[in-house]
């Protein structure tokens, strides 16, 4: 996996785009207590769950991985 050029931006940058859609759906309402880990965790899920975003094995779900995901998930939005 490799690293983005401004891959923490682009998290930010995907959990407000995350946060949106969530909301939107009317699935979710987040606090402002929710750290951006479960945030992170959440969006991936729900991406994975409409078919938005191709999941990551079982395995390798990690923060890491999944901020990665979002980040080129974000990169592609617009």
């Amino acid at each position: 996996m490799k690293k983005l050029k401004n891959e923490k931006e682009l998290v930010k940058k995907a959990i407000q785009l995350g946060v949106a859609y969530a909301e939107k759906r009317g699935v979710v309402e987040f606090e402002a207590t929710d750290s951006a880990s479960e945030k992170t965790l959440y969006i991936y899920r729900l991406l994975v769950h409409d078919k938005i975003i191709q999941p990551l094995p079982e395995d390798q779900v990690s923060q890491p991985a999944i901020q990665h995901k979002l980040a080129i998930w974000a990169s592609k939005q617009q």
